[in-house]
């Protein structure tokens, strides 16, 4: 897995690069994978700004300004958060494009509403944000894995799609 994201990674950075872009990172329950995937690729300092581990509500409120009635109506592990916490990731570091994970990677902390296993992932600019829900718990650090995995691809399909295309 990690050898897959350092290739994710290189294709990220080089679109970003080239287009003179850039990026940040708005991660709770991936502490950080998401951020330490993309800096593994020598040079992403070019385009990628840094991250906010968003551990808790208090910080997903007060540095990425998630409204704290959304996270009261549709919790912190919702669409509508992980699209926030973009958005939010944004504005804080004035990038371009943000990847967000919020969810329950386990072993404990799911509800019969929310299992373990389910993450929501989010990515794109204020204008455009693309979701992805996760719904199997293969275990805590398969979870992690997976979900930091696939938040790279959705993110580079999103950059085919919204940059490389445009540039065509």
């Amino acid at each position: 897995m990690e050898f897959e994201n350092k290739i994710l990674s290189a294709e990220i950075q080089r679109i970003m690069y080239e287009a003179g872009l850039t990026l940040s990172t708005a991660e709770s329950c991936t502490g950080g994978h998401i951020a330490e995937s993309i800096i593994a690729v020598p040079g992403s300092s070019e385009y990628f700004k840094g991250g906010v581990i968003s551990y808790t509500n208090e910080i997903k409120e007060r540095l990425l300004g998630v409204d704290p009635q959304l996270i009261a109506e549709k919790t912190a592990v919702s669409e509508e958060v992980a699209v926030s916490m973009v958005r939010g990731a944004i504005r804080t570091m004035q990038t371009d494009f943000a990847i967000a994970a919020t969810g329950v990677a386990g072993p404990g902390g799911g509800t019969k509403e929310i299992p373990v296993g389910t993450i929501w992932l989010a990515c794109g600019s204020v204008d455009e944000v693309a979701t992805f829900k996760m719904e199997e718990d293969e275990g805590r650090d398969k979870n992690l894995a997976n979900a930091s995995s696939k938040a790279l691809h959705m993110f580079l399909d999103f950059l085919r799609e919204h940059v490389e295309k445009k540039s065509e």
